[in-house]
């Protein structure tokens, strides 16, 4: 069951630049392409003629060309050219969804077109400031649902577990951590202070500290699956009053999840370097650095759905650091159930 009146990501705008992407999402088949003059769009990947996928088809000057019989569909999956007959049946038309191109991603709306408002996409504008901020991106298929990797990234007490060797460190640094958390109508943003702490080895990588150090996380979660993120670090002492506007090592992560079925979704990151942004081989060393602690968390969280695939949720138990993340379920709940009302109705 998924939330479908709201944006998620569908693809980084660069993914359709070679031609047609399929793409699974929210249990939908999804192509997405460009047309003549550049729009993005987001049709149902089956051509209304006999059923084959679209994305086996092409991009030609009129649209989405069908690879089976020919059939062209425009940006919103009107067919415009039949093969060989001069009048198109009204009927002759696919579902198109809602999609907007910002700040380097292509947003889709799965649920009711008329509800679609852009105004509330979440908004990632350092991806626009390639002088400040400049940053690398990717997507990863995860085998597990996109609500377990959200809770992976809003409970950060496994970083000392499963990131030991990369942005981890001190186990007990983190559950020690001091949270402070706002709560909001989509979700939650929480700070965490590490203070006097010894820097995990991804931060010695990319700034020599000589000693301890301060660390913050700022998190905020966005339903259904995005996450901001800034993390930054400092010499121990620096964060006494608070986080300043600069750090020695500051960066910017975003998450997007979006699901593909019940137990799998696309993990869409990014990593913007905001300490040393005039070298690109930090920035490069920065993306490396953090893909390598994703691919831990794929593992672990891969390794966790196929568990509760296997045996199910029962006798599960909550702790006291899933505080944050038991907030962050409870108001996916209710906007479920929101969304599942307004779709009935």
């Amino acid at each position: 069951m998924f939330i479908r009146n709201a944006w998620y990501v569908a693809a980084w705008a660069d993914e359709i630049e070679a031609g047609p992407l399929a793409r699974r999402i929210c249990g939908e088949p999804v192509v997405l392409y460009r047309d003549a003059t550049d729009k993005a769009a987001a049709l149902i990947d089956m051509c209304c003629h006999r059923g084959a996928p679209l994305h086996m088809g092409r991009v030609v000057e009129e649209g989405l060309e069908c690879g089976y019989h020919g059939l062209i569909f425009d940006t919103d999956g009107v067919c415009v050219r039949i093969p060989g007959q001069d009048r198109i049946p009204e009927r002759a038309r696919v579902r198109s969804f809602p999609l907007v191109e910002q700040d380097g991603f292509l947003w889709i709306w799965m649920g009711d077109p008329a509800l679609a408002d852009p105004a509330t996409i979440v908004s990632c504008p350092w991806h626009n400031d390639t002088i400040n901020w400049p940053h690398k991106h990717t997507m990863y298929p995860i085998k597990a649902a996109a609500m377990l990797m959200v809770d992976n990234l809003m409970d950060l007490t496994h970083l000392g577990y499963v990131h030991g060797s990369t942005i981890g460190g001190n186990p007990m640094t983190h559950v020690a951590a001091k949270m402070e958390t706002v709560r909001t109508n989509l979700g939650l943003k929480f700070t965490r202070w590490m203070l006097n702490s010894v820097p995990p080895p991804t931060y010695l990588r990319a700034v020599p500290f000589e000693g301890r150090i301060d660390r913050a996380q700022v998190f905020e979660f966005i339903a259904p699956g995005s996450i901001l993120q800034l993390s930054a670090a400092d010499e121990a002492g620096t964060y006494a009053n608070g986080l300043p506007e600069n750090s020695k090592l500051q960066f910017r992560l975003f998450h997007g999840l979006t699901p593909e079925t019940d137990t799998s979704c696309h993990y869409f990151w990014s990593t913007a370097n905001g300490f040393r942004a005039d070298d690109p081989v930090t920035t490069e060393q920065l993306f490396s650095e953090i893909a390598a602690a994703f691919l831990e968390d794929k593992s672990v969280v891969e390794g966790q759905q196929a568990r509760l695939t296997e045996l199910g949720e029962n006798g599960l138990v909550d702790i006291t650091t899933d505080a944050a993340r038991l907030h962050m379920r409870r108001t996916v709940d209710r906007l479920m159930d929101e969304d599942s009302r307004g779709l009935a109705a």
